[in-house]
């Protein structure tokens, strides 16, 4: 058993455990166990809907059955983590996304279905929802990055490089899904012209704390939780992110010595965004966790060994 002296790994493998759902315990061992992608998958497919959408709260501040772009979003990361995103699976996933899309050929951040069971007051429910670039940037991205071709993804496309070349005053989900977007897309020279602009933009608009010790002089975005800043690191995930080259050295290694730190006394790492019920901020703190652990070892963070004691 990992106790408060143990390495970092040790101590979130004992908080997922003893709190996360099936889904994130097979993550981690897949991650971090040497585990099988199978049981990741078959986790996963508990969310799975016949309308080859995902639902039943695979996103945490959604909840209910229905099928929705933030969980099918969430959905195709998973695979993409695992190396299963391709072949019949993501076609479904597809249809799905034809199916749901505006009439610009995108997503809107929550489909109309979701009316009726409760989902985060922050993201509300109308009958004719814009697509946004919110929900759109991930899945496009990442279906680019897997090599995916779907006639679907052609006009997502095209609203998503609109979308991020019209983008003047933005905040950071927004900004992180327009990250996600540039990573994948295949036009590598615009991908990373677009990224030197939004770069600028972040650090005029003061979208991001480059100094953690000093974070509460920084301005959180309208509608966000008191003290629901963005980092470096949120941007750039990993070391070949477009976002990367924003920030110096010493800017990023001073966000991930404040990422190595938020890690709480139970082993998990903390949620910073609104918490409005119980069970998805219980259900968030292992997908956090998981997302920490992945960031801070692609950085190359010693993070010690699964069990391993000081």
């Amino acid at each position: 058993m990992a106790g408060t002296g143990a390495h970092p790994l040790a101590r979130a493998e004992q908080f997922i455990w003893l709190t996360a759902r099936v889904l994130e315990q097979r993550r981690f061992a897949h991650l971090f166990l040497e585990g099988g992608a199978d049981p990741v998958e078959t986790a996963l497919a508990a969310y799975l809907n016949d309308d080859g959408g995902y639902g039943h709260a695979l996103e945490p501040d959604l909840r209910g059955p229905v099928s929705q772009p933030l969980h099918t979003a969430h959905a195709l990361s998973v695979l993409d983590s695992i190396g299963r995103c391709g072949g019949l699976r993501v076609e479904r996933i597809c249809r799905y996304l034809t199916d749901v899309s505006t009439r610009e050929g995108a997503l809107p951040a929550l489909h109309p279905s979701q009316r009726g069971y409760p989902a985060a007051p922050f993201i509300p429910v109308v009958d004719d929802p814009p697509a946004e670039l919110l929900a759109t940037g991930p899945v496009v991205g990442v279906l680019h990055r897997n090599q995916v071709w779907h006639a679907w993804l052609f006009r997502a496309t095209d609203f998503c490089w609109a979308a991020v070349d019209s983008l003047a005053q933005s905040h950071p989900y927004e900004i992180e899904a327009a990250v996600a977007f540039l990573d994948g897309v295949p036009d590598r020279a615009r991908a990373e012209a677009a990224a030197d602009r939004l770069g600028q933009l972040v650090r005029e608009q003061r979208l991001v704390v480059l100094d953690p010790r000093h974070r509460a002089d920084s301005p959180v975005a309208p509608g966000y939780a008191p003290g629901e800043h963005h980092f470096p690191y949120d941007y750039a995930r990993d070391p070949e992110s477009l976002a990367r080259r924003w920030f110096s050295e010493g800017e990023m290694e001073r966000s991930l010595d404040h990422l190595a730190a938020e890690q709480q006394e139970d082993g998990g790492w903390p949620v910073n965004w609104r918490q409005w019920a119980p069970g998805t901020a219980l259900e968030g703190r292992p997908i956090v966790t998981l997302r920490a652990l992945m960031t801070l070892r692609a950085y190359g963070r010693d993070l010690g060994r699964p069990g391993a004691a000081d």
